[in-house]
C-alpha cells in the first residue's frame, strides 16, 4: 500500500481557548479527491485553516512521508499544498492575470525558469479567465472570481489543493461547471481535500468521504458507499436532485 500524501491524527486546533477539532484523523492519497462534509459551525473550514498552518494545533500532520506539524504557512506553501478559502481573498483592484502571476510565487522561488507559462494551463482549465485577463478581479461574477481563486493556486503547480466551499453563493449552472472542473483537475494528478455543503455534488467528485459534526468524525468510508448511506442521505443529501 502506498504511502498517502496527506495523514492526519489525533488533530486538535481552535481559537484561543475554545477547541473546535476534536482528535481528527484523516488520510488523502495521491491523486485522489477526498471530501469533508458537514453542518454549517461542524469545524471544517478550521480543519482547512489548520492544515494550512493559519491556525496551532496539536496533533500529527504529515505531508508527502514528512512532518509539518511545525512548519509555518509560508514553509507549507513551498511544500507544495495550496488552500483557495472560502472568501477566495483576491485583488479586487488588479487585473486577472496579475493576480495569477502572484500565484507563481512558489514555482519563481523555486527557481522554475518557466513559471509564467503555467498560466496557459490555467487558461486552458478556464478560457473565460483568458478573455477577461485584463479585467480587474473585484469586476468578476462570482463563478469567475472562485475560478480565479482555483487559477491562482493552480500557477503554484500544488501537490495537494485545498478548496474551501468552492460552490458557495454560486448559481447552479456554475456550480455544474466547478465541479466539472474539480473532475478535470483530478486527471492531472493534484490530490484535492474538498471541503464543501453541496454534500451530493462532493460526494461525486470525490473517492473517499469524512462527516464532520461538532468538530468530530461521525462518519467516513468510500464516497460511493457515503452517498447510499441512509443516515447521510437523511441528513445531508434528502430529495435533491443530482448535480450533473
Amino acid at each position: 500500500m502506498s504511502t498517502p500524501l496527506l495523514q492526519v491524527s489525533g488533530l486538535r486546533a481552535g481559537y484561543g481557548r475554545a477547541e473546535v477539532l476534536h482528535g481528527i484523523d484523516l488520510h488523502a492519497d495521491k491523486g485522489s479527491v477526498i471530501t469533508v462534509i458537514g453542518p454549517n459551525g461542524a469545524g471544517k473550514s478550521t480543519l482547512l485553516n489548520t492544515l494550512m498552518g493559519i491556525l496551532p494545533s496539536q496533533g500529527g500532520i504529515t505531508f508527502d512521508g514528512q512532518s509539518i506539524a511545525s512548519m509555518t504557512l509560508e514553509e507549507r506553501v513551498m511544500q507544495g499544498i495550496a488552500l483557495v478559502p472560502e472568501k477566495r481573498e483576491l485583488f479586487g483592484t488588479m487585473q486577472v492575470e496579475d493576480n495569477l502571476l502572484l500565484g507563481g510565487f512558489r514555482q519563481m522561488r523555486l527557481g522554475n525558469a518557466q513559471w509564467r507559462d503555467r498560466m496557459t494551463d490555467v487558461f486552458d482549465l478556464f478560457p473565460r479567465l483568458k478573455e477577461r485577463r485584463t479585467q480587474l478581479a473585484g469586476t468578476l461574477s462570482g463563478g469567475e472570481r472562485q475560478m480565479l481563486a482555483v487559477g491562482r493556486a493552480l500557477m503554484a503547480r500544488p501537490s495537494l489543493l485545498m478548496l474551501d466551499e468552492p460552490s458557495l453563493g454560486l448559481a447552479p449552472l456554475v456550480v455544474r461547471e466547478i465541479f466539472n472542473i474539480i473532475t478535470e483537475l483530478r486527471q492531472t494528478g493534484v490530490t484535492i481535500v474538498l471541503v464543501e455543503q453541496n454534500a451530493r455534488a462532493a460526494l461525486a467528485v470525490a473517492d473517499y468521504g469524512y462527516v464532520l459534526e461538532m468538530g468530530e468524525l461521525s462518519a467516513q468510508g468510500p464516497a460511493a458507499d457515503l452517498a447510499e448511506d441512509p443516515r447521510v442521505i437523511a441528513t445531508y443529501l434528502g430529495s435533491a436532485k443530482k448535480v450533473a
